[in-house]
């Protein structure tokens, strides 16, 4: 049996419920049997966008739910939808995808082992290997907390509860994600001291949270680096403008949550209750 996770960081003391976006209206033309506005007697909790609800299944992020909701996949109550943002009961209204009935399916969160050379997505318009060619076909309705880059691998976080993956990639929180860094060239100490105190790059600011030199020659250095917010591609960018071309990339640890002994695409799963319990632990 594996190790289960350690708790190596103390994460925020609260845990944020994601909120539900405001309606936009009643769009001209809806059919009579669509809600496009909510009624006002039926608990908020129980009420969502169309898209926001194919999301908070696990089944496609929100942009993706919006295209296909758009292409005329989705029906609720027999009827054909084409407005992501059509009001829907949950659990109550009866939902389709491709005529297949939609399902609130158990709570899951995985830990996984991304490889190099796959990329974080359901499916990739350019035909590269994804995420879901590696996982068992049961985890195609999970989501990915985040991302990595098709040429970095490491810890990946999957789940299907959107309010706890909106809290672990929120930067307000400042969850810490640790990764070990292999770049061209000698990183000086005053190089790896401007990495963390930062610079700007195409209109953002880039910086490491901390930074450990392992061992560094004229030819590359190794290091430990250590983020809070989840920007696009930040270690790259950031190396990249201080004359350091990244080589290797791969993420060790996620807020509590590390990667330990799990082998290149491995996974191991753990108790919705209890990933929650590890980003509570330790507080006031």
């Amino acid at each position: 049996m594996q190790p289960s996770p350690q708790l190596l960081f103390h994460p925020p003391a609260v845990y944020c419920q994601a909120m539900t976006r405001k309606p936009s209206g009643t769009r001209r033309g809806e059919p009579a049997a669509i809600r496009p506005t909510p009624p006002a007697d039926l608990d908020r909790e129980k009420r969502l966008t169309l898209d926001r609800l194919l999301s908070k299944l696990g089944i496609a992020s929100r942009s993706q739910a919006q295209e296909w909701i758009r292409a005329g996949r989705v029906r609720i109550n027999q009827r054909l939808v084409r407005q992501p943002d059509t009001w829907v009961v949950w659990p109550g209204d009866a939902v389709t995808l491709d005529e297949q009935p939609l399902q609130q399916g158990a709570p899951r969160f995985i830990l996984f082992h991304k490889p190099k050379g796959v990329v974080t997505t359901h499916a990739d318009e350019q035909g590269r290997r994804t995420i879901f060619d590696v996982l068992p076909p049961e985890f195609t309705r999970l989501h990915a907390v985040g991302r990595l880059d098709q040429a970095t691998s490491g810890l990946l976080l999957l789940t299907n509860d959107t309010a706890l993956s909106s809290f672990l990639t929120d930067p307000k929180q400042r969850i810490r994600r640790r990764y070990l860094v292999t770049v061209r060239g000698e990183v000086t100490d005053d190089r790896a001291q401007a990495a963390i105190d930062g610079l700007e790059d195409q209109g953002e600011r880039l910086h490491c949270a901390a930074l450990t030199i392992q061992k560094r020659s004229g030819r590359e250095s190794h290091l430990d680096v250590t983020l809070t917010e989840g920007k696009n591609r930040e270690i790259r960018r950031l190396f990249n403008a201080l004359g350091h071309e990244v080589t290797r990339l791969r993420r060790i640890q996620y807020g509590p949550f590390a990667l330990a002994d799990l082998e290149p695409g491995a996974w191991r799963e753990i108790p919705i209750d209890t990933a929650k319990a590890l980003l509570d632990k330790g507080l006031p």
